[in-house]
């Protein structure tokens, strides 16, 4: 039979939201409320050594219990690491994490995981975080665009790459992704889904991009009274059906 499932990416911001407060437990409110079978988060810090609200990702996996993670470090932070973070109610059964960072910038990463949607049925989850420089978008769109990477020659299963690509015009990363990738259709007049700032946005940067057998059902801002200030983003919710 097909596989339904939902999945949700959110760039939390370090959980510092449009009020400039660190508040761990506003990030877990609002992603506890997306009801997602898998949570692709970005700019997550882990600091157990630090002030208690930089022990952001320990925080959220206590939050989901019944949840695999995989945690992606692209540098360290304040004693401790920051990075992408994968939560999934399917086994998680690989996880590996690649280097986007370009020199003289903000060191950046994708973190990959092999994720069994039913049983036999894997998906190759790849959560993204690129930069804010338009020469380094360039410079990571090819990198993600190759062999040791989205390119991979024996990969198993369908690839579903979604994060915050920082990308507000049609560059190369855009364009490269929709060669190779389907996305999500403008909701009107040729706009996509506006995820950024969280609490008037004006900007898509967070995009989800997949490939058959998978099949998009239905695609979603999340705008709770909490999710309006918790983060600088909104989370961007997307349904999928796996065909069997």
């Amino acid at each position: 039979m097909d596989t339904q499932f939902r999945i949700a990416t959110y760039n939390i911001h370090k959980a510092r939201g449009f009020d400039l407060r660190i508040v761990p437990e506003r990030i877990i409110k609002v992603a506890l409320e997306l009801d997602a079978d898998i949570l692709c988060l970005q700019e997550v810090i882990h600091a157990p050594k630090g002030r208690p609200n930089l022990n952001q990702a320990q925080e959220i996996v206590e939050a989901f219990p019944r949840c695999y993670t995989a945690f992606g470090v692209n540098r360290k932070y304040r004693g401790g690491e920051y990075g992408n973070l994968t939560l999934s109610r399917f086994p998680i059964v690989s996880t590996r994490n690649h280097d986007l960072s370009r020199a003289r910038r903000e060191p950046r990463g994708v973190i990959q995981t092999g994720i069994e949607i039913a049983p036999g049925q894997l998906v190759q989850l790849f959560n993204v975080h690129l930069g804010t420089g338009h020469m380094e978008r360039r410079y990571q769109a090819r990198k993600l665009l190759n062999r040791e990477i989205l390119l991979q020659p024996n990969l198993r299963g369908p690839r579903l790459v979604l994060g915050d690509f920082n990308e507000w015009t049609h560059g190369l990363t855009t364009r490269l992704m929709r060669s190779k990738f389907q996305t999500f259709r403008p909701r009107h007049k040729g706009r996509y889904l506006r995820t950024f700032p969280g609490m008037l946005p004006l900007l898509s940067l967070d995009y989800c991009y997949y490939e058959p057998p998978l099949h998009m059902l239905d695609t979603r801002l999340w705008r709770s009274r909490t999710a309006l200030i918790a983060s600088d983003h909104l989370p961007l919710i997307v349904d999928f059906k796996l065909a069997a």
